[in-house]
């Protein structure tokens, strides 16, 4: 009988199990259909000002060059990894973080390189790599666009001064609740769109001056893309939360399905067993 206690104790530990991973999906769920609303609302705005800059970029000239879009020897490289706060979101942390470590230990080993974690699962990995600068965890916890933005503007401010040559930002962009792409997207400095034999060459007409629009626009769309990163990788988070825990439901359904097979025949056996004992016992007596 100690057999069958142990089993039931492990039907009882499994089936709480499934209770918790259980409210956990229906959490994600509920939260992801927020979070995948935003950043869907958002990316049109988002992707529509990063072509206009990159356009902008293109018809620049001396007097209206921006100091973030010039491009300079790459001798220093700054690399901004976006993760969660909280775990149990199947690889979701475990790829940008094998995806950072790439980026350190063979595209960038010949710079200098330095690392802002946003999230605390990376920043507990990454921190032991002394590579890392600063972390800000606790954007998460509000994510809002003035949030954002501050640090957006220490970024920018280091590359202004020339701490770093380049800026590249690694996250999960959101596909949808089962799919999660790993983005390396370059921050810093604004690249110009390369023209193609059939686009043409778009003319604007500028009010204020050029120069007025760059440097207002410059500033904005940075902190817009840093902010629809952190928008998609939170997405991310939900849906690959609510995925890994929709499978560990259905894990524990089958694992408490065995193990109350398991049970039943362990029980029969012992039935089957006690029923041998007396028949054995009563043939005894009449002999």
């Amino acid at each position: 009988m100690a057999n069958l206690k142990e089993i039931r104790n492990r039907i009882a530990s499994v089936s709480s199990t499934m209770q918790i991973t259980s409210a956990m999906k229906m959490v994600s769920a509920a939260k992801l259909k927020k979070a995948q609303d935003a950043i869907t609302s958002m990316r049109p705005y988002a992707n529509t000002l990063t072509e206009l800059i990159q356009n902008l970029s293109g018809s620049m000239d001396g007097d209206t060059q921006n100091l973030y879009t010039q491009v300079r020897p790459k001798q220093s490289v700054l690399i901004i990894s976006i993760t969660s706060n909280r775990g149990l979101c199947g690889a979701f942390n475990a790829n940008i973080i094998k995806k950072t470590r790439q980026l350190f230990d063979k595209e960038f080993k010949n710079q200098k390189v330095s690392l802002i974690t946003i999230g605390k699962k990376g920043s507990e990995i990454l921190n032991k790599t002394g590579k890392v600068i600063s972390s800000y965890d606790s954007v998460f916890d509000n994510l809002t666009y003035n949030n954002v933005s501050n640090i957006a503007e220490i970024v920018m401010n280091h590359y202004e001064k020339k701490t770093f040559d380049q800026v590249v930002l690694v996250y999960n962009r959101f596909k949808n609740a089962a799919t999660q792409i790993i983005e390396v997207e370059s921050f810093l400095p604004i690249v110009a769109e390369k023209k193609s034999e059939n686009n043409s060459n778009v003319d604007y007409i500028f009010e204020p001056s050029k120069s007025e629009i760059i440097s207002e626009l410059l500033p904005k769309s940075l902190k817009m893309q840093l902010f629809k990163a952190l928008r998609d990788s939170f997405a991310s988070e939900h849906g690959a939360r609510m995925t890994a825990m929709h499978k560990a439901t259905d894990n524990a359904t089958d694992l408490r399905d065995q193990l109350k097979l398991t049970y039943n025949k362990a029980r029969q056996a012992a039935i089957t067993n006690e029923i041998l004992e007396i028949v054995g016992g009563a043939e005894a007596l009449k002999s």
